[in-house]
């Protein structure tokens, strides 16, 4: 496996676009890894101190995700050095979309990443720009769909990642039209707990859980695993966190989403971040879901984890472990070696597998036909992935081979 992904890692990426904002000191750059299939794609994300590396390693990481969620196309993924909370963030959205319009035309799809918004801010940008959508470019680089057959598929994606849910099932608060793209990220991290411990022998059903972050994914993940049974015990976040050793009833789950302030996790009892990260690493819980960032978890926090019950890491963020390596760096080896890793291309699919899902012609657009969807999938890659691995360990590896042997072969 390592041969395999030291092969991988060192292949250089087929594009790289580079940009400079001529109004602010923003900088960014479109990575497409490569042109599999005649097409790529990945997201786009903004944040202060964000370089090409990172995007470079993000758009591999886009292109073993595919193996998983379809369609065959290559990785890719767009970054923008810049502050999203900045006053300044649209305009630097606006400028980049208007230069990167032509690739997103004939070959690269994208979406909403970190700090930006598929619905508020990718849509109506690329839209603006003559897009009808911003994954035309896979339909037409990709699947090479007739002009007939392009606006049927555009219109189902039009409609399905920007659906609003109709069962309660799967949103918080129906009368806020929570949409797919909000949800579907931390549907599929739950739906990979739930098939983990169904798969290797056992249930999700009181279970204890720690959160990184309480943004869509990890909010969404726990309003979905309280569903499931399990007891989250724990939500670190950027400015602070909260320990509830019992667990948070689906009330107190629903209400802590509802009432984030933006993305952040928003209580009047909250602990500090010191007082919280102090605390939250030796509470006890067998279920941990980094979704905070890229590259924040430890090695002394997850031997912490280990040595309080940790049996599972199911990754909601992209990279998770504070390691240098694109992939499968020391940290993330250490954790894989002692406890079930899943990794972030299986995990966190969710938004990945709607798109593919939605350029099928002629498909249901339900809530539930959507969300069925990315849980069956997620499913065959675990029992794919079981095959190779019986006992909840070497995880993430097996799940690299088997990703890497379709990308090199």
């Amino acid at each position: 496996m390592k041969d395999l992904l030291k092969a991988f890692e060192e292949k250089k990426p087929e594009i790289v676009f580079e940009w400079k904002d001529t109004e602010t000191e923003a900088e960014g750059w479109v990575v497409i890894n490569s042109l599999r299939g005649g097409a790529a794609g990945g997201g786009t994300r903004m944040r202060a101190g964000l370089d090409r590396h990172e995007v470079e390693s993000l758009a591999k990481t886009m292109e073993v995700k595919f193996t998983v969620s379809g369609p065959a196309i290559g990785g890719a993924k767009s970054g923008i050095n810049f502050d999203p909370s900045d006053p300044r963030k649209q305009g630097v959205l606006d400028r980049w979309f208007k230069v990167v319009t032509p690739l997103l035309k004939n070959y690269y799809g994208t979406g909403g990443d970190l700090n930006v918004d598929e619905i508020h801010d990718v849509i109506p940008l690329t839209e603006q720009y003559g897009l009808w959508h911003p994954q035309e470019g896979v339909l037409t680089g990709h699947f090479d769909v007739r002009e007939n057959g392009r606006i049927h598929q555009i219109g189902q994606l039009r409609h399905g990642v920007s659906k609003v849910l109709e069962e309660a099932k799967y949103s918080p608060d129906l009368k806020r039209k929570y949409r797919v793209a909000d949800m579907i990220t931390g549907f599929g991290v739950a739906e990979s707990i739930k098939h983990f411990y169904s798969i290797y022998d056992g249930s999700s059903a009181g279970k204890r859980a720690i959160t990184q972050g309480w943004g869509n994914v990890a909010a969404a993940a726990a309003f979905y695993l309280v569903k499931q049974g399990v007891k989250i015990v724990g939500i670190i976040d950027r400015v602070g966190g909260l320990v509830n050793t019992t667990g948070f009833t689906e009330e107190e789950i629903t209400a802590l989403f509802l009432n984030r302030n933006g993305n952040a996790l928003n209580h009047p009892n909250m602990l500090s971040f010191d007082e919280i990260n102090e605390k939250i690493w030796s509470i006890g819980a067998e279920i941990f879901i980094p979704a905070a960032a890229s590259r924040l978890v430890s090695k002394e926090q997850v031997r912490l984890l280990i040595e309080h019950g940790l049996e599972v890491i199911a990754s909601g963020a992209n990279v998770p472990f504070a390691d240098r390596e694109i992939f499968y760096g020391p940290v993330m080896e250490y954790a894989d070696e002692q406890v079930a890793v899943i990794p972030d291309f299986v995990a966190n699919c969710g938004m990945a597998r709607v798109f593919a899902y939605l350029m099928q012609p002629n498909i249901e657009i339900s809530d539930e036909a959507i969300f069925n969807d990315v849980s069956s999938v997620i499913r065959e890659e675990m029992k794919n992935i079981h095959a190779l691995t019986p006992q909840p360990k070497n995880i993430s590896s097996k799940a690299y081979e088997l990703a890497l042997k379709q990308l090199l072969s």
